[in-house]
């Protein structure tokens, strides 16, 4: 089934299966990134935002 569908492809249809492939892979590889990423790592990168250099963060909501 498969091959009747890849021997009718042209040309520019191609680009959107070649396109379909590009964005499937990039969804498995960031899927797996995330999974295998410690929860150390994501914590400490979800506060950077709120973070402004200082050692204790709380001081600088009191002025």
């Amino acid at each position: 089934m498969f091959e009747q569908f890849v021997k009718n492809v042209s040309g520019e249809q191609m680009y959107l299966i070649f396109s379909l492939w590009l964005f499937l892979v990039f969804f498995v590889v960031v899927s797996v990134l995330l999974y295998i990423t410690k929860k150390q790592h994501t914590d400490r990168m979800s506060g950077l935002p709120l973070e402004d250099g200082t050692s204790d963060s709380t001081q600088s909501l009191l002025l």
